[in-house]
């Protein structure tokens, strides 16, 4: 399949990279409007086509798919003119800037019969699938809680503030492990640098099944933190992706209570037993999403980076955004029913 990559800032490179190792891949086009990200991508992508002008693939019947790794409010309108060419697309995180613009090209994307898939590398990095395996084996138990701290100093983005850029990462992970409903959201922002463009958020999201995940986003610490804490009420792990040795350890502790018969006070019981590190696989994240877009487009599985789940992540960022945008002060909502 012929793929043109559209945009190559920051993600292109990776892109273009992953695409062109793929077997089932070739990368026709990278396509960017500036001239000098182009002159770049001329010295280190010799033998691809640059294009400045989109139109120019949505003409070119050969290429049968794109890869959107552009702003957060370019989304939309390119991959809907994608789509309506008749191409796959594969976007960057966050989907769209809008749960409507995200409906909008879900239905042009089954009507079209074509596959829409969302950038949430995190799914395939060996430590989230380590997880989703735990889970799944309910060996953790019922999960109580997440506690996820995803900061560091910068990057500052332009077009979108912290809570857009950070959290799409952390949202896509839980929304993937846990398949449950936000019925809550606790959400506070604070304004260092530009005045009503967060760049520190913390927000506590409340689920249907009484789990609740918390999130510390920041572009204005000294020190770079990629961390999750996940407590179960069989055993708890802590994933630092940052270690390269033992990035998960699956601690098989927790709290115990005895019946209320059997108790002659409220005193829990601790239980602190071992710990372990898996081992997780070494492929590089982006290269599985890339073999699962394909996988898909010949119908050789289902999709876990569905428009429906990037819906559901931006539905989240939206419905928060609305609570930053109320005032500086912790404010709490429930989730708007879905339309």
């Amino acid at each position: 399949m012929r793929v043109a990559v559209v945009g190559y800032g920051y993600w292109g490179p990776n892109l273009v990279r992953n695409f062109a190792a793929h077997p089932q891949f070739e990368v026709a086009a990278i396509v960017d409007a500036n001239e000098g990200v182009r002159q770049r991508a001329a010295r280190e992508q010799r033998g691809i086509s640059l294009v400045a002008d989109f139109e120019d693939i949505l003409r070119d019947q050969s290429i049968e798919a794109v890869a959107i790794a552009t702003p957060v409010a370019t989304h939309f309108p390119l991959a809907s003119r994608a789509l309506a060419a008749g191409k796959h697309v594969l976007v960057e995180k966050p989907m769209c800037a809008s749960v409507a613009e995200c409906e909008t090209l879900t239905a042009m994307a089954r009507q079209a019969n074509r596959v829409l898939m969302v950038d949430h590398t995190f799914l395939f990095t060996g430590a989230v699938q380590m997880i989703k395996q735990l889970t799944d084996k309910d060996e953790l138990g019922q999960i109580c809680y997440f506690d996820s701290m995803r900061v560091n100093l910068g990057l500052f983005q332009q077009d979108v503030n912290c809570l857009w850029d950070l959290a799409p990462h952390d949202l896509s992970i839980i929304d993937y492990l846990l398949e449950d409903e936000v019925v809550g959201i606790d959400a506070s922002s604070y304004c260092h640098l530009n005045p009503g463009f967060p760049d520190m958020v913390y927000v506590t999201l409340h689920f249907s099944r009484n789990t609740v995940a918390h999130l510390n986003l920041s572009w204005m610490s000294p020190v770079k933190v990629r961390r999750i804490a996940v407590g179960g009420t069989k055993k708890m792990l802590v994933w630092d992706d940052l270690d390269q040795d033992q990035k998960i350890r699956v601690y098989n502790s927790g709290i115990e209570y005895l019946p209320a018969e059997e108790r002659n006070s409220m005193i829990p019981q601790y239980r602190i037993g071992d710990i372990y590190s898996p081992r997780l696989a070494k492929t590089e994240a982006l290269t599985g999403v890339v073999d699962h877009f394909a996988s898909v487009i010949l119908g050789q599985s289902e999709s876990i980076l569905s428009p429906e789940r990037g819906t559901r992540i931006v539905r989240i960022l939206e419905m928060t955004q609305k609570i930053l945008d109320s005032g500086p002060n912790v404010r709490r909502s429930t989730m708007e029913p879905k339309s």
